[in-house]
């Protein structure tokens, strides 16, 4: 059975986007050319463009058009994260993803980091403390850029892939357990991580990474023994 018109331009277009090697933040050409590179109609091309915008492929943007998305087709909740109820234990098994994951993250970033981007860490790290510092609640969302930035940087493409796990981790302890001692702690760790990779340090990347996550876990579980949260299944 033939694919539907609009299926088959939204695989169309993704060749386009693959073949031409388009980047993140790419402008696509306007619907007249897509439709002739496509060779179907303007109102299909606007379904496929809509499909793949659905699928975090793309970005429309009103008034100034469609995009390369800097999501790169990553699901919001590609894991189905939401729906798990108990976030005790959904905090607490992220953190062991995270100890397997992160600090070999910063390692490799360590190792395959360019200069631009390293460079571009260091300016997230800045604009963290800055909004920590005024109370501007943006450092949450620069908090899962930095770590986001560390597995592109890790050379490794399927980590990019995975960085939903750790978002999610960062997005339950900032709505939940976030302290100034953690906050403080967590810029301290930053900038330890950041000074290892711009020296081109792969340990001492790691240890840092690795310190920071057991340091947050500990203010998490110290926040749980204080209001006398169980912690069925905790592992050490």
């Amino acid at each position: 059975m033939a694919k539907p018109r609009v299926e088959q331009a939204a695989e169309r277009l993704w060749k386009y986007i693959v073949d031409n090697e388009l980047e993140v933040g790419t402008k696509l050409p306007n619907e007249y050319e897509l439709a002739t590179v496509l060779e179907v109609g303007r109102s299909t091309v606007r379904e496929a463009v809509r499909a793949l915008a659905g699928r975090n492929i793309l970005e429309v943007r009103q008034g100034s058009g469609t995009y390369i998305s800097s999501k790169k087709g990553i699901a919001e909740d590609p894991l189905g994260f939401s729906l798990v109820k108990d976030r005790v234990k959904l905090t607490t098994d992220l953190f062991e993803l995270r100890y397997l994951l992160e600090p070999r993250i910063a390692e490799r970033a360590a190792q395959f980091a360019t200069d631009e981007d390293i460079e571009n860490l260091e300016k997230v790290v800045i604009a963290i403390e800055e909004a920590v510092e005024k109370g501007d609640p943006v450092h949450l969302e620069l908090d899962v850029k930095f770590h986001t930035m560390l597995a592109e940087m890790s050379g490794n493409i399927a980590m990019t892939s995975l960085s939903p796990v750790i978002n999610e981790s960062i997005h339950l302890i900032n709505e939940d357990y976030t302290s100034r001692q953690m906050k403080d702690s967590s810029l301290k760790a930053h900038r330890n991580i950041l000074h290892a990779i711009k020296t081109r340090h792969p340990i001492a990347a790691y240890d840092s990474m690795l310190g920071h996550i057991l340091e947050v876990r500990q203010t998490v579980l110290a926040e749980w023994f204080n209001k006398d949260i169980p912690l069925h299944g905790m592992r050490r």
